[in-house]
Formats: C-alpha cells, sequence, structure tokens
C-alpha cells in the first residue's frame, strides 16, 4: 500500500527587520495621545453669571483665566483663588468690582462692590433698607463703571409747632419735606429749626415758632451782645453751664428762655434766635440785666 504524499509546507512570509520598532512606534504615539487627552481639561468660567466654556491643558486657575482672555482688576473677586490648580469639569467664577457712590441718610460715602444688581450691592454692604427709598429699584443693573445711589431709611423725626407735637417716621430728605408731609403749614417769617433744606436724621426735632412779632428797639439792638455772649458762653451757642442748669450763648435758664416765648432747649437754637430772645429778657427785664447777667451784664456797653 502506497502511502500518502505529504502536501508541501507553505512557504515562511518574509518579515521586515523594522517591524518591531514600527510596532513599539505606534504604541507609543497611542500611549501619546491617550496621555494628551488625559492633560486637555473642559472648564466654564463664569464671569458676573455669563458662562463660557475653556478647553486646554492650563494648570492653574490663572493659566485658565489667560487663555479664556479674561483679565482681572485689583479688587476683583475669583474662586477658586488664582493659584489653585483646576481639574477637570471644573468651574470658576469671577465677579468684578465695581465703584458704587452711596448716599445713605445724607452721607456719601464710596464702595467698590461685585454684586450685579443694586438689591445684591445694598445686600453686600450690610444695608437693609426695609420700607426705606431707594433712587433705583433693587432689580436695577450696577453697571461696571459704577453708579450713584440714594437711600433713605424710614428715621423717627419730631415736630414741634407751637402746642402740637407729632411724631413720625419717615423717608423725607429736607426738613421742609417733614412738614409737608406732615402738613404743617409755615406763615411769613415763622421761624423753623434747624433749617428747611437740613437732611433730617433719626431723633431730629423740628421746631417751628410763630413769626418774631415783638420788634426790637434800635438801643437795645446796637448793645454788644457779642460781646456779653463771649463773657457769658465763650461765643459757643451749644454752651451748657449744670450749676443753673444755664444753656447756649447768653446762658439762659430753662424757665427764663420758655418766659420769653422760647421753646426746648436755648442751645437747640440757632445764634440769631438766641440773640433775639436775649434781647427780648433785656426788654422784658425793663433794663435790669444784673438778675440775668450779674457778672458779664457790663460787657453790653463797651465804654
Amino acid at each position: 500500500m502506497r502511502g500518502k504524499r505529504r502536501a508541501p509546507r507553505p512557504p515562511i512570509p518574509w518579515r521586515s527587520p523594522w517591524a518591531p520598532v514600527v510596532c513599539v512606534a505606534g504604541a507609543v504615539a497611542v500611549s501619546a495621545i491617550v496621555a494628551v487627552s488625559a492633560l486637555v481639561k473642559d472648564v466654564v468660567v463664569v464671569v458676573d453669571g455669563a458662562r463660557k466654556p475653556v478647553r486646554g491643558f492650563a494648570g492653574t486657575v490663572e493659566e485658565v483665566l489667560a487663555d479664556a482672555g479674561v483679565s482681572l482688576g485689583f479688587a476683583d473677586v475669583v474662586r477658586p483663588a488664582t493659584q489653585e490648580t483646576v481639574s477637570d469639569g471644573a468651574t470658576i467664577e469671577v465677579r468684578r468690582a465695581r465703584p458704587l457712590t452711596l448716599t445713605l441718610d445724607g452721607r456719601t460715602s464710596r464702595h467698590l462692590v461685585t454684586a450685579t444688581n443694586v438689591g445684591d450691592a445694598l445686600a453686600e454692604l450690610d444695608i437693609a433698607p426695609a420700607g426705606g427709598r431707594l433712587s433705583a429699584p433693587p432689580s436695577d443693573v450696577v453697571p461696571l463703571e459704577g453708579m450713584e445711589l440714594t437711600v433713605d431709611t424710614r428715621r423717627r423725626v419730631y415736630v414741634v409747632a407751637g402746642s402740637t407735637r407729632l411724631a413720625s417716621r419717615t423717608t423725607a430728605r429736607t426738613v421742609r419735606e417733614v412738614l409737608r408731609q406732615k402738613r404743617v403749614s409755615l406763615s411769613p417769617g415763622s421761624q423753623v429749626h434747624p433749617p428747611l433744606a437740613t437732611f433730617p436724621k433719626d431723633g431730629t426735632v423740628i421746631t417751628v415758632t410763630p413769626p418774631r412779632t415783638t420788634p426790637i428797639p434800635p438801643e437795645v439792638a446796637n448793645l454788644d451782645w457779642p460781646a456779653l455772649a463771649l463773657c457769658e458762653s465763650g461765643g459757643d451757642p451749644l454752651a451748657y453751664n449744670p450749676e443753673g442748669p444755664y444753656y447756649g450763648l447768653y446762658q439762659f435758664s430753662v424757665p427764663m428762655w420758655q418766659a420769653v416765648g422760647g421753646m426746648g432747649l436755648p442751645s437747640a437754637w440757632p445764634e440769631d434766635e438766641q440773640t433775639y430772645r436775649a434781647q427780648l429778657l433785656y426788654q422784658h427785664v425793663d433794663g435790669h440785666w444784673k438778675g440775668q447777667w450779674p457778672t458779664c451784664g457790663p460787657h453790653l456797653f463797651p465804654p
């Protein structure tokens, strides 16, 4: 029996001597691509609420902002901090500072805030004007170039007009506005203290007195009242002496002040009103000034 013939062996394929090198290079290239892909980060930069996606190789917040074309001012707020390392998927928040000129109850100050609207700016400054008056609504935008804002809080103000005593919670910006709100009419020549254009702070007492109906004759008006005031109080309309007590330029006692039509404390009134009441007192005592000004009275009569 004849044996079967063996099939011829297939030829051995030719192998390039560079094949191992090519394989290694390919593997390195794939590894490099994978490594580079791992370094790429997708980050979101939020500037004043506006979102901007950024893809790149930046490693820190500062580098990401540079890639995004975001420059920082000295008072801008960045979270996380600029030197912090960023990871893929991170969010960076930038709040730009903007100037705010604030007039709060008549007093003006300047601030830098990062809030983008009026309501948030007031909250940032820890101001809660509940029931107050704003020159711009809370929803208004605070622009990057800044803005001016007036806030009038509700203040307690008192009005004394003759026998009328009134208390008011008001946002009025002037004494005149308070009197208008309380329907206090002013006759020609009425005396108002503080002056009508004054900003009424919390606790202000507004006093309205009728016109000066009693004239001061020249022989009384021409006495040396500044010299008397300088001797009595050092020329200080707010002077106070607890021994009486005595008040103001001419050191009135309260009963004597009231006797010549004065209201409240003498020291609460301007100099011309105190002088007018002192001249009335001189007339009231018929020139017998020694009872009121025993030591300084002679200064009324210059040599």
